[in-house]
């Protein structure tokens, strides 16, 4: 049975005495949550963010990475980098990457590579536009951007990536998917995976949803088949928010 992992994406949120506060306050909340928790923090929270979490069952995971392991790339952060100071995730083609940073499914591909080669656990965002669902091309765009994503990526890394299913159109706009769109389009994604790799593989993947997620929807999401969890966004930034969706099953 795949595990329900559920990861707050701060985006460019908090500073690194709100992120102590924050985890101090969160922590108490969802100690005895089955649900893996991820916080995945700006580059200059994540230290302090990884010695708050110690003693706690909250994970941190990073927003992006460069694929390369040093360099002439300035502004830019390795995976080495983030491996080395504890983080255990990273999340890789969010759509503000993907959109603002104009981000490829080659350089997403080689992101995963290469988190994947140092053991970094993978946060892969898929996710079509409102003008792609209306013309009903959002199959084509989730499926194309899983496969290419996973290119070259052998089955044991493929059960080791997890994808974020995000509508781009849900995203801090209000707007939530319907709980069986999400879940029929997470399908699509399986059955892409299973194409690729066989259902056995395909059953093992964790894919979550994202875009809109709050405490008052994440039962009826995270309860669908084939939804394991989330990646939240701005209903991650409070405390006791995020810890109403992290416990949506208590």
């Amino acid at each position: 049975m795949r595990k329900k992992i559920i990861a707050g994406n701060w985006k460019m949120n908090k500073l690194p005495n709100e992120t102590i506060e924050f985890i101090e306050e969160l922590a108490p909340l969802i100690k005895n949550t089955e649900n893996e928790v991820v916080i995945c923090a700006p580059y200059i929270d994540l230290f302090y963010a990884l010695l708050t979490v110690q003693g706690t069952n909250i994970k941190i995971g990073a927003q992006n990475m460069h694929f390369e392991e040093k360099g002439a790339y300035t502004g830019e952060v390795s995976g080495e980098m983030l491996k080395s100071i504890g983080v255990e995730y990273v999340i890789i083609g969010h759509s503000a990457r993907r959109q603002y940073y104009d981000e490829t499914d080659k350089a997403v591909n080689e992101k995963l590579k290469k988190a994947l080669s140092i053991g970094l656990k993978p946060i892969v965002c898929v996710g079509e536009n409102l003008e792609q669902r209306e013309n009903g091309k959002a199959k084509e765009i989730v499926t194309t951007q899983t496969k290419l994503a996973l290119e070259g990526i052998n089955g044991e890394n493929a059960k080791k990536t997890i994808i974020a299913y995000e509508p781009i159109w849900a995203i801090g706009t209000g707007k939530t998917a319907t709980k069986e769109d999400a879940n029929e389009t997470i399908k699509w994604i399986r059955e892409e995976i299973e194409k690729i790799y066989g259902k056995d593989i395909a059953d093992c993947v964790i894919i979550q949803y994202g875009g809109s997620v709050k405490s008052t929807n994440a039962k009826d999401l995270f309860t669908m088949p084939d939804i394991d969890g989330g990646l939240i966004g701005g209903a991650s930034l409070n405390a006791q928010e995020f810890a109403n969706i992290i416990n949506y099953n208590k």
